[in-house]
């Protein structure tokens, strides 16, 4: 234990609500650019999906479980995208696809909170990806109140990557932060990417920072108009240069801008060109389906199912009659329309508590994820 014992040194977090950010043209060119693609991405995902579809859900989901794996908090998190489905429907034993789960609750909360971003904003999102993992209840919403640290070490912050600034520290940090994202005179991903620089910095929380930090990269986005219609996955890209990501970190508590926001610009190209394909392939799952439902007449109830499959490949009875509400027999007929014609497949072989999933929208998240991976 003497290792681990002596002086460490823990920042006080340098205010940004007034920092006059040095953007060059180079880097301005190389934002605006990002910027309009990623603008692109959300137009042509509504075009091509509709604005009837909740896409929300295929690609916030497949994000989510992605990105969850780079989080320290739960490394070496894998879960499928029929488990994460399945735990969606309360369905699923995997603690991973409950934990995943939270994730995506707490993205479609920050995003429903885009419009009044504040402290109790953050608060919340934190609230909704704690509140209902095992041991961690306690801290739910809640600023630290201990000292927090990224390293090897789970007893000492000496010799640590990243000492966080003390807890007394956290709220004035966190008002000074939010002060810098109501300004109006910065590029957008500019402001983003700050933002989320300093929120890590901070590290406001025991448990969940970067998990709350990446959904509230999107609230932002939306918040700020730059995406409206969808989920661009771009906090997937950030950690595909891991150690790069990290650097740019440091860079940005030191008063360098720069590096964060060409990692941004990046990840803002990589959501755009990696979204589109999978809006077009997702897109293809459900065009097939209409020519395999072309024998029912238009107001079949599984015409109305068709659109939600995108974002919920794995569905049952209490689904439709929850979300869409159908009684609990034309919601049975709906799905056995969908099994009949070869849309769906029942999965679990059973008389009662059955569900039905569409493999190809299974397959397709699963391959988005494993192309994620491999990058």
């Amino acid at each position: 234990m003497a290792a681990a014992s002596g002086p460490y040194r823990s920042p006080v977090p340098a205010r940004i609500a007034q920092w006059s950010v040095d953007t060059p043209s180079d880097l301005a060119a190389n934002v605006e650019e990002a910027a309009a693609a990623l603008s692109r991405f959300d137009r042509y995902s509504a075009q091509v999906l509709g604005p009837s579809v909740p896409a929300l859900g295929p690609i916030a989901a497949i994000l989510l479980r992605t990105e969850s794996a780079s989080s320290s908090q739960i490394e070496n998190l894998t879960v499928g995208a029929r488990q994460l489905a399945l735990a969606e429907l309360d369905q699923s034993r995997s603690t991973n696809a409950r934990a995943v789960v939270a994730n995506v609750r707490t993205m479609e909360a920050a995003l429903r909170l885009a419009d009044r971003f504040d402290t109790n904003a953050i608060l919340q999102m934190h609230r909704t990806l704690l509140i209902g993992q095992a041991g961690a209840e306690i801290h739910a919403g809640q600023w630290r109140d201990q000292l927090v640290w990224i390293g090897t070490s789970s007893v000492s912050p000496r010799g640590a990557s990243h000492v966080a600034p003390q807890a007394p520290l956290v709220p004035a940090a966190i008002d000074d932060l939010v002060q810098f994202t109501r300004r109006n005179d910065l590029p957008i991903l500019v402001q983003v990417a700050i933002a989320h620089a300093q929120f890590e910095n901070i590290h406001p929380f025991v448990d969940g920072n970067g998990r709350t930090g990446r959904a509230m990269i999107h609230a932002l986005l939306r918040a700020k108009g730059l995406v409206t219609s969808t989920t661009a996955p771009v906090s997937a890209g950030l950690p595909l240069r891991t150690e790069q990501y990290f650097d740019a970190l440091d860079a940005c508590r030191a008063g360098d801008a720069r590096p964060i926001v060409e990692r941004f610009a990046d990840a803002a190209r990589f959501a755009a060109s990696s979204g589109s394909r999978l809006v077009d392939d997702l897109a293809a799952q459900i065009e097939a389906p209409s020519e395999q439902l072309s024998g029912l007449r238009r107001h079949a109830l599984a015409w109305r199912v068709l659109p939600h499959l995108i974002a919920h490949p794995v569905i049952n009875a209490r689904f439709l009659t929850e979300t869409l509400g159908m009684a609990d027999q034309s919601a049975q007929n709906a799905l056995r329309q969908l099994a009949d014609a070869g849309v769906l497949a029942e999965c679990t072989g059973l008389r009662r508590n059955r569900v039905w999933q569409h493999i190809g929208i299974l397959t397709i998240l699963d391959q988005y994820a494993q192309r994620l991976i491999r990058r």
